[in-house]
């Protein structure tokens, strides 16, 4: 997995905000049942995210993350992947997320999508984007060629190319809908600085509006308050997330 179990996301709480939430389960198109966490601000918003986990899907990070979102105005439903093969129950730190990680498809990810985006929908959210880490941010990415009608997708140090034979982002830029935006790892091991320039190349070329950002030194999951010298790179890409989606809020 990306984090530790006791990390969390390097965001401040907004004191006072008024923020619902509910921990739910909804279909997918294909019929899956999947668990999701839902957030929403008190005050009725037209924008939201669609969060999706990193291997070890729908836990406490993610949640929190959820959170965040909705107390600066933004609704957030954070998805789990493992509905088909684990069920929809609350899991324990012992869960074996690689056995069911492998498990999943790109197809049966972006069912789950379009289950978190109708979630989204149904509190008359407009303007959606997904947001994706490691696992998800590749995920997150190839969501924009899945006719889901996002506003954009954001990704935290996403594998942007072809995995096992399985094209990524940069080999599907030409189907891309939304724009990206990419913040990825200086200093991560697997994902380099060819495969960044490749990506960027890929999307210049199909004239997909986005932006990448590597921040030099920092390892991959650095956007962790437990990493706290990279607490200038974690604060500034979320900035540039939210300034992301403001800027392409419908």
């Amino acid at each position: 997995m990306c984090f530790d179990l006791d990390s969390g996301p390097p965001i401040p709480v907004v004191s006072g905000a008024a923020v619902s939430h509910d921990d739910v389960e909804f279909e997918a198109p294909d019929g899956n049942r999947l668990a999701a966490f839902v957030a929403t601000p008190e005050e009725p918003t037209d924008v939201g995210v669609v969060i999706l986990p990193d291997v070890r899907g729908l836990y406490r990070f993610y949640e929190e993350l959820a959170l965040r979102f909705a107390e600066r105005g933004i609704a957030a439903v954070a998805i789990d992947y493992f509905g088909r093969t684990a069920g929809v129950g609350k899991r324990d730190d012992e869960f074996p997320y690689m056995e069911h990680t492998a498990q999943t498809t790109p197809e049966g990810i972006q069912a789950d999508v379009a289950a978190g985006v109708e979630e989204l929908r149904s509190h008359g959210v407009r303007s959606i984007f997904t947001v994706g880490f490691c696992f998800g941010g590749r995920s997150s990415w190839l969501a924009a060629a899945s006719g889901h009608g996002l506003a954009g997708a954001i990704g935290f140090y996403g594998r942007p190319g072809e995995r096992d034979g399985v094209p990524g982002a940069a080999e599907r830029a030409a189907e891309l809908e939304a724009p990206i935006l990419a913040l990825q790892a200086g200093a991560d091991q697997n994902i380099t600085a060819a495969d960044n320039r490749a990506f960027e190349d890929a999307l210049s070329a199909a004239d997909v509006e986005h932006e990448i950002v590597t921040y030099e030194g920092a390892p991959h999951s650095f956007f962790d308050r437990k990493q706290e010298q990279f607490a200038d790179a974690s604060d500034d890409a979320w900035k540039r997330v939210l300034a992301f989606i403001e800027k392409h809020r419908a």
